[in-house]
C-alpha cells in the first residue's frame, strides 16, 4: 500500500493525462503541421537538425512509443523525398525521442525521482534541456554519420494517404499546435521562476506554484489542448472525449509497472538494502551523481525497464543524498537526469522499446543491436558525462 500507492499516487494522473495530449496530438495532425513548417524552416540540407526539433517538440508530452508512432509518417516522407540513407534520419529522431522520455518532465522517470529526492520540477526541466540537447547530438546526428557506413537499412513502404479528411475537419495552425505542447513545460518553469525570484506578493508566488505543479500544469494544458486540437479543429466534443478514454485504456500496463517499480524500491528500503547500498556508495568514495548512475545502469540492463530502473535507482539513492546536506536543487536535478540517463543505457532483448524500433522500422535485430543498442549506450555514456562535468562545476 505504501510502495505501491505512494508512487501511483504522485504520477498515475501525470502518465495519464500526458498521453491523453499525445493522443490530441496524433487525431488532429498536429504532428504533420509541426513536420512541414520545421522542414521549410530547416530546409533539405540540415534535415537531421529538423528531424531532432520534431522529436523535441514532439516528445516533451508524448510517451517514446507514441512519439515513434506520431512521426514515423513524417520520417518516412522525408526519407523518400530527400533521398538521404533512412538510419541518417531515423538514429537522431530516435536519440532525442529517448533523451525526452528519459530526463524530462513529465515523463514519469523524472516525475518519481523529482518527487523522491524532493527538487524543483522546473530545475529538472532546466537541466534536462541542458544536457539532454548536446546528449542527443552526440547520439543522434554525430553517431548516424558512422552508422550509415557500417549498417545498411532500407525504410519501410510509405503509409496509405488517400484517404480524404472527414468534412468540416481542419489542420490546427502551427503556432497553436506547439503552444499546446509546450504550455505544460511554460507553467511548470514559472512556478519554478516564482520561487527563484519570488515575487512582491506572495499569494502569486502561491498561484504560480499551484499551476505549476505538473497535474495542474497538464491538466490546463490537456483542457486547452481539447479546444486548440479538439472542438476548434472540427471534432465533437463527445469524440474528444473518446480520444482521451481511449489512450488512458492503453497505458493500464504502463501504471502497473511503474507501481510495480515503486514497490520494489519500498521493499529494498525497508528491508535495509537502500541504506546498505547508500553506506557501500560511501565506502567507495563515489559521487552521488556517479553512483546513481551506476545503480540506474545496472537495473536498466537487468530489468530491461527504463521506468523500473529511475524508480527504484531514485528511492535508493535518499539516503545517499541524506548524507549531502549541502545539496541544492541543481545538484539534485543533475543526480535526476544522470540517473534518467543510466535508466537508458544499453537497451537490448528484454526491452520493449529494442522490439517497438525493430518492427516500426522494419530492422533486422543484428541490424537493432547495431543502430539503436548502441544509440542508447551513448545516450547513456554521454549524458552522464555532460552531467558529471556540470555536477563537478557547481560543487
Amino acid at each position: 500500500m505504501t510502495g505501491w500507492g505512494a508512487t501511483l499516487g504522485g504520477i498515475a494522473a501525470v502518465v495519464g493525462l500526458g498521453t491523453m495530449l499525445g493522443r490530441l496530438l496524433a487525431e488532429s495532425g498536429g504532428a504533420e503541421v509541426l513536420a512541414r513548417r520545421f522542414a521549410r524552416f530547416f530546409g533539405p540540407e540540415r534535415i537531421q537538425w529538423c528531424i531532432m526539433a520534431l522529436a523535441l517538440a514532439v516528445g516533451l508530452t508524448t510517451w517514446f512509443a507514441v512519439g515513434l508512432v506520431l512521426l514515423l509518417p513524417i520520417l518516412l516522407t522525408l526519407t523518400h523525398e530527400t533521398k538521404q540513407p533512412f538510419l541518417r534520419l531515423t538514429l537522431p529522431l530516435l536519440a532525442c525521442l529517448s533523451v525526452m522520455h528519459g530526463v524530462m518532465p513529465p515523463h514519469p522517470g523524472p516525475v518519481i525521482a523529482a518527487g523522491a529526492l524532493k527538487t524543483s520540477m522546473g530545475m529538472v526541466l532546466f537541466w534536462g534541456m541542458l544536457i539532454g540537447l548536446p546528449t542527443a547530438a552526440v547520439a543522434g546526428p554525430i553517431w548516424a554519420r558512422f552508422a550509415v557506413k557500417w549498417v545498411t537499412a532500407n525504410p519501410p513502404p510509405l503509409p496509405d494517404r488517400s484517404q480524404a479528411a472527414a468534412a468540416g475537419r481542419r489542420a490546427p495552425d502551427f503556432w497553436l499546435t506547439l503552444f499546446s505542447i509546450l504550455l505544460p513545460v511554460l507553467l511548470m518553469l514559472l512556478a519554478t521562476a516564482a520561487e527563484l525570484f519570488p515575487p512582491p506578493q506572495p499569494e502569486l508566488r502561491i498561484a504560480f506554484g499551484f499551476i505549476g505543479n505538473p497535474t495542474i500544469a497538464l491538466t490546463i494544458s490537456v483542457l486547452f489542448a481539447s479546444w486548440s486540437l479538439g472542438t476548434g479543429c472540427g471534432y465533437r466534443r463527445a469524440e474528444v472525449l473518446k480520444f482521451t478514454e481511449q489512450s488512458i485504456a492503453a497505458v493500464g500496463m504502463t501504471i502497473l509497472v511503474i507501481g510495480g517499480g515503486g514497490g520494489f524500491a519500498r521493499v529494498l528500503r525497508d528491508s535495509g538494502v537502500a541504506d546498505a547500498i547508500g553506506r557501500l556508495g560511501e565506502s567507495a568514495h563515489l559521487s552521488p551523481l556517479l553512483y546513481g548512475w551506476l545503480v540506474s545502469a545496472f537495473i536498466r540492463v537487468a530489468t530491461g525497464s527504463a521506468t523500473v530502473a529511475i524508480t527504484t535507482a531514485s528511492s535508493l539513492l535518499v539516503p545517499v543524498v541524506a548524507l549531502h546536506p549541502e545539496m541544492d536543487d541543481s545538484h539534485k536535478a543533475l543526480i535526476i537526469v544522470a540517473i534518467g540517463c543510466g535508466s537508458l543505457f544499453l537497451s537490448h532483448l528484454n526491452d520493449s522499446g529494442f522490439w517497438i524500433v525493430k518492427d516500426s522500422l522494419g530492422l533486422t535485430v543484428g541490424q537493432t543491436l547495431r543502430t539503436w543498442t548502441v544509440c542508447e549506450t551513448i545516450v547513456g555514456i554521454a549524458g552522464m558525462l555532460f552531467s558529471w562535468a556540470a555536477y563537478s562545476l557547481l560543487t
